[in-house]
């Protein structure tokens, strides 16, 4: 594949679909470029596909679709700049309006063909076993030690230590550790606390713990590490997709991943997004 560009269009979405085949027809044509898509949008407007982790290849990848769908490409991709048209309702990723795709995708063509690109990058976490036995995929959003399941009966005692000082220890339904971009998604859920996404900062959260546990901000560089005990079992989850068992007792060790997701393109606008969850 020889393609500078990749464009991945939301699963079932006829618009981003449509808007895929706009953007290749106009690259083509203005730009000589030849973009591959994913290959559900090559099926449906019959243009060149490849799957998605071989866009890892591309100069560029555009997403199309709400913030899962940039974290599905961003897993694919690696470190490969990704610019994300927003479709979903809030965007706290994709800071491209679908009115302005063209515009702000030929802009980054022609640069790309001048020059490299400037973008931003997006801290990703990474969960590892002991001795390093196994590591999970990074997740851009947060990692979660729960036990064997939610719910009365189901949880597990998780200890919580920082640089191997003990900050938390109870019987819980577990304990998540995410970055700035994570701190919207299942964070704020379990009532953690919002990290603007410029902040340099990770945060640890309880999740329905025996005894209270107040969120924990900490610096990137610090040894986070959680400790489950006291089940039949357990469980390691990285962005609520990537799952591995545990065997009580076991600890996880969770730290910043060597290779950050790189955002092209304008930066999405943090509080305009909140306001969209009123």
């Amino acid at each position: 594949m020889e393609a500078a560009v990749g464009v991945v269009a939301q699963r079932k979405n006829d618009r981003a679909q449509a808007l895929a085949e706009t953007l290749l027809a106009v690259l083509d044509r203005e730009y000589g470029e030849r973009p591959v898509v994913d290959e559900e949008t090559g099926d449906a407007i019959d243009a060149t596909s490849v799957p998605v982790s071989a866009m890892a290849a591309c100069e560029l990848v555009v997403s199309i679709g709400g913030d899962g769908t940039l974290l599905f490409v961003a897993r694919e991709v690696g470190d490969t700049p990704v610019l994300g048209v927003n479709l979903g309702e809030v965007g706290y990723l994709n800071a491209v309006d679908p009115s302005d795709a063209l515009e702000v995708v030929c802009s980054l063509v022609g640069r790309l063909q001048a020059s490299t690109l400037d973008g931003h990058e997006l801290a990703r976490l990474v969960a590892t076993g002991a001795d390093d036995e196994w590591t999970l995929e990074p997740a851009l959003n947060e990692v979660v030690v729960h036990g064997p399941r939610r719910g009365h009966g189901g949880g597990a005692t998780i200890a919580v230590l920082v640089d191997g000082r003990r900050y938390h220890e109870s019987h819980a339904d577990g304990v998540l550790v995410a970055t700035p971009t994570g701190s919207t998604a299942y964070n704020l859920s379990e009532d953690g606390p919002l990290i603007n996404p410029t902040t340099d900062a990770l945060v640890i959260s309880g999740m329905a713990t025996a005894e209270p546990m107040a969120p924990l901000v900490v610096d990137p560089a610090v040894e986070i590490e959680l400790s489950i005990s006291d089940a039949d079992a357990g469980y390691v989850i990285a962005d609520g997709r990537n799952r591995r068992p545990l065997e009580p007792p076991a600890t996880v060790s969770v730290s910043v991943a060597d290779a950050p997701v790189r955002l092209v393109g304008p930066r999405p606008h943090f509080f305009e997004a909140l306001g969209k969850l009123e």
